[in-house]
């Protein structure tokens, strides 16, 4: 789990807006995608590792930050963009 003061000040390397751990639903769905080969990063290379959990902006969510080993990964070209999800 982040800790409660790093998410106080981390924010998105993008907009600089602030961010916030994604809803459970939203990371299992991303999880699944996963398996199935079928999502991938904004460098369009198909993610192989699920996600430990990931972080979206508080406000207008179109891409998430995935975390791995409770580790955020604040690279553009790693994050997911949420377009990719139905």
């Amino acid at each position: 789990m982040i800790d409660k003061k790093l998410l106080d000040i981390i924010v998105c390397p993008e907009t600089k807006k602030s961010l916030k751990l994604a809803d459970k639903s939203l990371i299992d769905k991303i999880n699944k995608l996963i398996e199935t080969g079928n999502i991938k990063n904004r460098a369009k290379k198909t993610i192989e590792v699920k996600i430990d959990n990931g972080l979206v902006t508080i406000e207008k969510s179109d891409c998430l930050y995935p975390i791995r080993e409770e580790i955020p990964i604040l690279l553009t070209e790693e994050s997911i963009s949420l377009n990719q999800i139905k």
